[in-house]
């Protein structure tokens, strides 16, 4: 097997395989077992939760054919055996009738390796959508406590793409039902993420499907929007707000916001001493470089 990736973790590694012979079911590390297929049960952590039946279909008549070619990952629990990796395959042998199939046993990975490996092996057959990967990447960080630039590092990525994949979820349930069907793409959706009121995201992205409308024309799209929206509310704020001629206080102090961020900043003073910041931003990559500036200003 090739060198793995640095930043891996034990990931990947952890499932090679020497030059072995099928043996009984009580061996382990890195022999090939033949195991009765009804002792086998999914992880539950799994980070794949759809399967295309007709994909499934395909590979079992294949197995039926020639069997079960690759191993499955797993590890033992009690008296089952619980899925690492290859669950695609065992639900393909399942279809095909086979009643043992050859596994690894890996006793010795912890959970969150074993939820490494199985996020890693579905990144690169490219076997996630959107969601499922946001999902794996919340758990990581919600029951391992990882922060987002070590999930980065464990699965090859860069901090922004783990970010990015992160913010998703955070879309309207009902849009993410599109990005889960493929009526909308990563892009449309992180376009979509400038909305902030639900039904309006939902109701924008039902026009952009029906419309046709690309990524770009998505952005452009939510920018007018969020530009009416800000017109209307500054059509309803005291006369003193529409006044061009801000304080001099204001301008200062939005000039060297500019200077420190290097972007278009502005300050809004609505009423009672309270206002707020508008800080402009053209790009992804744009957003993160001035995320990563405030917090070094922290």
């Amino acid at each position: 097997m090739a060198e793995r990736k640095k930043g891996l973790g034990r990931g990947l590694g952890a499932l090679k395989i020497d030059d072995v012979t099928i043996t009984s079911d009580n061996s382990s590390n890195d022999k090939i077992n033949s195991v009765d297929i009804n002792k086998i049960t999914p992880n539950k952590d799994q980070p794949r939760r759809t399967f295309d039946e007709s994909s499934l279909e395909e590979l079992a008549e294949s197995i039926k054919q020639i069997g079960v070619i690759q191993p499955i990952t797993v590890k033992k629990v009690d008296d089952y055996y619980v899925i690492i990796a290859g669950e695609r395959r065992w639900r393909a042998a399942r279809k095909a009738g086979v009643q043992e199939i050859p596994v690894i046993i890996k006793n010795d990975i912890s959970d969150l390796e074993a939820l490494e490996i199985a996020l890693i092996e579905n990144i690169q057959r490219e076997d996630l959508n959107p969601l499922e990967e946001a999902l794996t990447y919340k758990k990581f960080s919600d029951e391992f406590k990882l922060n987002q630039e070590a999930i980065a590092d464990k699965v090859g990525k860069s901090r922004a793409a783990v970010a990015n994949s992160i913010r998703l979820l955070n879309l309207d349930k009902r849009v993410q039902t599109f990005l889960t069907e493929n009526r909308l793409s990563s892009g449309h959706c992180r376009a979509l993420l400038g909305i902030t009121d639900k039904d309006l995201q939902f109701e924008t992205a039902e026009h952009i499907i029906e419309e046709g409308l690309s990524v770009r024309e998505t952005e452009e799209l939510v920018k007018s929007l969020n530009e009416a929206a800000n017109a209307e509310e500054e059509s309803k704020a005291p006369a003193s707000i529409k006044d061009p001629a801000k304080s001099r206080l204001y301008h200062s102090i939005e000039k060297d916001l500019k200077s420190i961020l290097g972007t278009k900043v502005n300050i809004k003073n609505l009423k009672n001493n309270k206002g707020k910041i508008l800080i402009e931003f053209y790009s992804e990559d744009e957003l993160d470089r001035i995320v990563g500036m405030m917090k070094k200003i922290q």
